[in-house]
C-alpha cells in the first residue's frame, strides 16, 4: 500500500506542474484581458501628399499636440509623434516632397520628419528677443536637389534655415523696428521673400528682402488712424486687407512701385445690418477675401480699380476652406452646410463663382455635431477632370474624410481628449439565456483543444498562435452586453473635451454608444465644455426596473463665473434623459454626497463662485434627507494662487430650498513669501478598507488612523515653483501636509529640504506616497508616511478585550482630536511621473499596488511593500515572516511589472481603477492621447481559476490518478496475498 501511494504522488507531481498556474503574459494571450486604442485628436492642420508614386497620405497636426501622418485610403496611422504638452504646433508643411516640416513652441523649434517612416530628420532651435505669432514659409517648387531656405518668423525675427539638414543661414530682427509681422509672401522663382506688417503707431510696412543673404532690399511704409484689428492678409501679390481697430471699415492696402495707398470701405457699405463681430477669413483666394458677422458669410472680390463687390452671401454656420491651387492661376475651394442629418459639399473656382464645380449630399450622423473645419485635395480623374476630396473636423472631435458623395472612412478622435471617467454595470442576464457559447461540433472543440495543447508545448506556428487566439477571443465571455459574476464586464463612461460622452465595452473597448450633448450646446455666442461626470442613479436590480444613469456638469463659458449646464444621461442607450442647464448659478466644485433617496439617486452639491450651495436633485424628498444629514456635511476649497486653504459648513438659506450659505470654519493661510501650493489629493471617496487594525511582527497591533476628511498638500517655496532646475537647493524647499478637512487639524507636517515639484501623490487608507525631485541627488524620489490612531493603542490588551473595556466601538470623529503618530521613509526611483494611482478591490483584503504613469507613457504596478516605511536594513526573524523586505535606498523597476506590456499610452493623463466582484481583480483604465484597459492581480488570482485554464487536462489527471490508485491497490493486494503464502 505505502507503494500505491508513492507512485500515486509521483503521478500527481508530475501532472500538476503540467496544471502549474503561470501569471506571465504568453504571445497568444495578447488581447484577452487588454485592449490599447491609438487615437491622434481634434485635427487643427492637414497638408495632403498624393503624388502618383507611392502611398497617398495626409499630414497631420491635433490640438493634442500631434504630429501623424495618415492613410489616405483607410484612416490608419502610418506614424505619429507626441510631442508633450508644452510643444504646441504652430504650422506644418512639406519641403523637397521628403520632409514633414513642423514649427513648434511658439516658432522656436523647427523640425524636419522623414515622410515614409517619421524619423526626424534634424532640429532647429530659434530664438528672439519678443513674443510673436509663429510664421512658417515653405517654397512650393522645391526639387529634391535643391537647397532653398525655410523661412521662419518668429520672436520678431525672420529666420533663413536650409531646408536639406536644418542650418541657420540668416537671420533680420524686426523687434528694432518695432514691426509686427503679419505675413511672409515668396513667390515661385523668386529670389525675394517680402515681409508685411504693422508698428505699434498703426503704421503698415513692406520689406523686400533678399532670399540669399537676408539684405533689406526696399522698404515701404504708410501710416493709418486708429489701428488695425486682427491680422493683415494678402488678396494678390500687391494688394492687402485688414479691418480696423472697430472692426466697422475695411481697409484695403495696395503697394505700387514703392508707394503705399490704402482705401476705406465701411462694413455696413458691403453688409447690411452688420454686428460688431466681423472677421477676415483667411481663406487665401486670389483677387477675393471673406468676411463673417453674426448673421452671415460674404465673398466679396477686388477689382483692378480697387473697387470691393460684394459676389455672394451665405448662412454663417457655411465652414469655408482654404484655397487649393489646381493649375495655374486657377483656384479652388469648398463650402460645407450644415443640415438635418446630412452636408452639402459643394467645390467652386475662384474665377466662377456663380455655378458649382462639385456638390455632394452626404448623409451624416447627427451625433457628430457641426462641422468645425474642412481641407480639400484635388485628383485626376480617368476622363482627366478634375475630382476632389475632403477631410472634415467635426464638432466631436472626429475626421472624416469624404469622396464622391461617401464617407470613406472615420476616426472617433474625440477619445484622445478624456477629461473624466465613471462606470456603469451591465444589465443582469435574463432568464433562459445561456451563459456560455456551445460547442458547434466535436471536430471544432478537439481542434481547439489539439490547437491549444501545442500552443503550451510551444509547437504552434506563428498561423496557429493566431488561430488560438482568435478561438479565445470567440469563445470568451467577455464581450457580452450583460454582466458576469466576477464583475469583469463593465461599461466605462468616458467624458471627452468636445461635451461629447462614449461608452466603452470593457471586453474589447468597443464603443457602445456616443452622445453628442445638447446640453452642452445650448449658448449661441460660446461653446459650452465639459468638467466632471457623476454616478447619477445606480438602481438595485432585485429592486427597480430603471436604468442606470449618470450626471454630466460642464460650464458655459471660460470663466470661473460662467453659468453651468447639467445634463443626466441613460447608462445604457446614452439618452439624454433630463436636460438640467444652462443653470443659473455657476460651478467650482461637484461634491458627491454619500445619501440617495428612495429611488437610489445619489444626492450632489454643486458649489458656485460664491460659495454657494446648491442641491441636485431638487426633489423635496432629497431636500429632506439634506436637511436632516446638514450638520454632517463639510467641504474645502484650495487657493492655489493666494496660498490659503478653506473648510465650509452648511447655514441654510430661506432664499431657495436647494440653494445653501456657506459657513467659514476655518482656513490655513500658507505665507506667500515662503510657500506656494502645487499639489492637493484625497482619497476616493468609494474606497474599501478591509480592517483598521495592522497585525505588526512579534503579533502586535497598530490602529490605522482612517478619516475621509483627509487631505494631502504639497508645497514649494516660490523660487522653486518653475520647471527643475530653476532654483538652486538652498532655496528650494518642499512641504508636505495631512490636513483634517472638518477642523483644519494639521495632522502632519514634514519638510523635504533641497527638493521641488511638480509632485504625484495617491492618498489610500492611511498612507500617502508622493513622487517629487530632490536637487541635492539630482534624482527623482518616492516618499511614503502612514499615519496610526495612538488613541486605540490600549486595545492590544486581550483581558480588556475579553471584559469588554475596549474602545473598538467608539465613534470616530475629527472633533475627537486623536492622538496620532506617523512613520514615513524616502526612496529614490529612476523615472519622472506623470499620474499615480494604486489598485482597488471590492472588499479592501488584497494587497495594494501603486499604478505609476512614468515618463514612457507607459503603467508600472510597484508592490506597495517597497514604499513601507518599516523597511530596514536587517529585518528580525519575525518581520521576515511578515513580508517586510530589507531597506535599499531605490525603488526596484522590475519590465515584467509594466502593466501595459510593450504599449505606450501616449500622453498618459490619468489612471482609473476599478474593483471587480472579484476580490483578487482589480480594473484598470489608462487614457491620454491612447486609451489602455487590463486586469491585474496583485496578490494573484488566489480566489479563482484562470480564463485558460485546462479542465480537459485536469480531467485527465482526476481519471488517471484514479486508474493509478486501483492499479496499485490490486498490486499491492497481490502482494499481500503473495507474502501471506509464504
Amino acid at each position: 500500500m505505502a507503494m500505491a501511494i508513492k507512485l500515486s504522488l509521483i503521478l500527481l507531481l508530475c501532472l500538476s506542474s503540467l496544471l502549474a498556474p503561470s501569471f506571465s503574459l504568453f504571445e497568444d494571450q495578447v488581447g484577452l484581458m487588454d485592449w490599447h486604442q491609438r487615437y491622434i485628436g481634434k485635427v487643427k492642420h492637414a497638408v495632403f501628399h498624393t503624388q502618383k508614386a507611392g502611398r497617398k497620405r495626409v499630414l497631420v497636426s491635433t490640438e493634442e499636440n500631434v504630429i501623424a501622418s495618415l492613410d489616405l485610403r483607410r484612416g490608419e496611422i502610418f506614424w505619429r509623434h507626441v510631442l508633450g504638452p508644452n510643444d504646441v504646433v504652430d504650422k506644418i508643411d512639406i519641403a523637397l516632397g521628403k520632409y514633414v516640416i513642423t514649427l513648434s513652441s511658439e516658432g522656436s523649434i523647427l523640425r524636419a520628419w522623414n515622410l515614409p517612416d517619421g524619423q526626424m530628420v534634424w532640429e532647429s532651435f530659434l530664438s528672439g528677443s519678443k513674443y510673436s505669432k509663429a510664421l512658417l514659409t515653405v517654397p512650393s517648387n522645391l526639387k529634391v536637389d535643391l537647397d532653398s531656405p525655410i523661412f521662419v518668423y518668429s520672436g520678431g525675427c525672420l529666420h533663413a534655415i536650409s531646408s536639406i539638414d536644418g542650418e541657420y543661414l540668416w537671420k533680420k530682427d524686426f523687434a528694432i523696428e518695432s514691426v509686427d509681422v503679419h505675413q511672409l509672401i515668396l513667390s515661385g522663382g523668386s529670389d525675394v521673400v517680402h515681409a508685411v506688417g504693422v508698428t505699434d503707431s498703426s503704421q503698415f510696412d513692406t520689406y523686400e528682402i533678399d532670399v540669399k543673404n537676408g539684405g533689406l532690399l526696399k522698404h515701404t511704409s504708410a501710416s493709418f488712424p486708429g489701428g488695425v484689428y486682427g491680422e493683415i492678409l494678402p488678396v494678390s501679390g500687391d494688394r492687402f486687407v485688414v479691418l480696423d481697430a472697430s472692426r466697422s471699415v475695411v481697409l484695403l492696402i495696395t503697394v505700387n512701385n514703392g508707394a503705399t495707398h490704402l482705401q476705406q470701405t465701411h462694413v455696413s457699405d458691403l453688409i447690411h445690418g452688420s454686428s460688431e463681430n466681423t472677421v477676415i477669413l483667411p481663406s487665401k483666394l486670389s483677387g477675393i477675401f471673406s468676411l463673417r458677422t453674426d448673421s452671415c458669410i460674404v465673398f466679396v472680390k477686388v477689382t483692378d480699380e480697387g473697387k470691393l463687390n460684394v459676389m455672394e452671401k451665405v448662412d454663417k454656420t457655411v465652414v469655408v476652406s482654404d484655397a487649393l491651387a489646381l493649375s495655374e492661376g486657377e483656384q479652388a475651394f469648398a463650402l460645407v452646410q450644415q443640415g438635418d442629418s446630412k452636408i452639402e459639399l459643394s467645390v467652386r473656382l475662384v474665377h466662377d463663382m456663380s455655378s458649382n464645380h462639385l456638390k455632394e449630399t452626404v448623409k451624416m450622423d447627427h451625433e457628430r455635431g457641426f462641422v468645425h473645419k474642412i481641407f480639400i485635395n484635388n485628383y485626376v480623374r480617368t476622363d482627366r477632370s478634375h475630382g476632389f476630396r475632403a477631410l472634415i473636423v467635426m464638432e466631436d472631435h472626429s475626421l472624416l474624410l469624404l469622396q464622391q458623395g461617401e464617407i470613406v472612412w472615420t476616426r472617433d478622435d474625440g477619445l484622445a481628449s478624456v477629461i473624466d471617467v465613471t462606470t456603469s454595470e451591465l444589465p443582469v442576464e435574463k432568464i433562459g439565456v445561456s451563459v456560455a457559447k456551445v460547442e458547434h461540433s466535436l471536430f471544432e472543440w478537439l481542434k481547439g483543444h489539439m490547437l491549444k495543447l501545442k500552443g503550451t508545448l510551444m509547437l504552434a506556428t506563428p498561423d496557429e498562435v493566431a488561430a488560438i487566439q482568435q478561438i479565445r477571443l470567440q469563445s470568451s465571455q467577455k464581450n457580452k452586453m450583460t454582466r458576469d459574476h466576477n464583475g469583469f464586464r463593465k461599461l466605462l463612461i468616458l467624458l471627452t473635451r468636445a461635451g461629447k460622452l462614449y461608452a466603452l465595452h470593457t471586453g474589447n473597448g468597443r464603443v457602445v454608444w456616443s452622445t453628442l450633448l445638447q446640453s452642452l450646446r445650448t449658448t449661441s455666442q460660446q461653446q459650452c465644455a465639459g468638467l466632471k461626470l457623476r454616478q447619477w442613479q445606480v438602481p438595485h436590480h432585485h429592486a427597480l426596473d430603471n436604468n442606470p444613469s449618470v450626471l454630466v456638469v460642464g460650464r458655459c463659458g471660460l470663466s470661473l463665473t460662467s453659468p453651468s449646464a447639467l445634463s443626466i444621461v441613460d447608462a445604457y442607450t446614452g439618452k439624454e434623459l433630463q436636460n438640467l442647464g444652462p443653470a443659473e448659478h455657476s460651478t467650482v466644485q461637484v461634491i458627491t454626497l454619500p445619501f440617495r433617496d428612495s429611488t437610489e439617486q445619489q444626492l450632489h452639491l454643486l458649489i458656485d463662485a460664491d460659495k454657494r450651495a446648491h442641491l441636485y436633485p431638487t426633489t423635496p424628498e432629497a431636500a429632506s434627507i439634506f436637511q436632516r444629514e446638514s450638520e454632517n456635511v463639510y467641504w474645502y476649497s484650495v487657493e492655489s494662487e493666494a496660498g490659503i486653504l478653506r473648510g465650509y459648513g452648511v447655514k441654510k438659506t430661506h432664499s431657495s430650498e436647494y440653494s445653501f450659505e456657506a459657513r467659514n470654519l476655518w482656513s490655513i493661510v500658507f505665507p506667500a513669501e515662503s510657500e506656494k501650493i502645487i499639489a492637493t489629493v484625497t482619497r476616493k471617496p468609494n474606497e474599501v478598507v478591509h480592517t483598521q487594525a495592522k497585525v505588526i511582527a512579534d503579533e502586535d497591533v497598530m490602529y490605522k488612523y482612517i478619516s475621509k476628511n483627509m487631505v494631502f498638500v504639497a508645497t514649494v517655496s516660490p523660487k522653486a515653483s518653475g520647471p527643475i532646475g530653476s532654483a538652486t537647493p538652498d532655496e528650494s524647499v518642499l512641504v508636505v501636509y495631512l490636513i483634517d478637512t472638518v477642523t483644519g487639524r494639521i495632522l502632519h507636517r514634514m519638510t523635504h529640504l533641497g527638493s521641488q515639484g511638480p509632485v504625484h501623490a495617491v492618498l489610500s487608507e492611511n498612507w500617502v506616497v508622493y513622487h517629487y525631485f530632490n536637487l541635492r541627488a539630482h534624482r527623482y524620489e518616492m516618499s511614503v508616511i502612514e499615519i496610526y490612531d495612538q488613541s486605540r493603542a490600549e486595545n492590544k490588551d486581550v483581558l480588556k478585550l475579553i471584559v469588554g473595556k475596549h474602545n473598538l466601538t467608539t465613534p470616530v470623529s475629527s472633533y475627537s482630536r486623536p492622538e496620532v503618530t506617523t512613520k514615513s521613509q524616502s526612496y529614490f526611483f529612476t523615472h519622472s511621473v506623470k499620474a499615480i494611482s494604486v489598485s482597488s478591490t471590492a472588499k479592501g483584503i488584497t494587497s495594494k499596488h501603486l499604478l505609476i504613469g512614468t515618463i514612457g507613457d507607459q503603467v508600472l504596478a510597484l508592490d506597495k511593500r517597497f514604499v513601507d516605511p518599516r523597511r530596514s536594513l536587517n529585518p528580525t526573524q519575525a518581520e521576515k515572516e511578515e513580508g517586510l523586505l530589507p531597506l535599499t535606498d531605490a525603488l526596484p523597476i522590475i519590465p515584467q511589472s509594466y502593466v501595459t506590456h510593450a504599449f505606450k499610452v501616449e500622453g498618459l493623463r490619468g489612471i482609473e481603477t476599478i474593483p471587480a466582484k472579484l476580490e483578487s481583480t482589480s480594473l484598470v483604465f489608462a487614457y491620454g492621447v491612447d486609451l489602455f484597459y487590463t486586469r491585474i492581480a496583485p496578490s494573484k488570482t488566489y480566489d479563482s481559476l484562470t480564463e485558460d485554464f485546462n479542465y480537459a487536462l485536469l480531467l485527465l489527471t482526476i481519471v488517471a490518478l484514479v486508474i493509478a490508485i486501483f492499479v496499485t491497490w490490486v498490486l499491492s493486494e497481490r502482494k499481500d496475498l503473495q507474502d501471506k503464502w509464504r
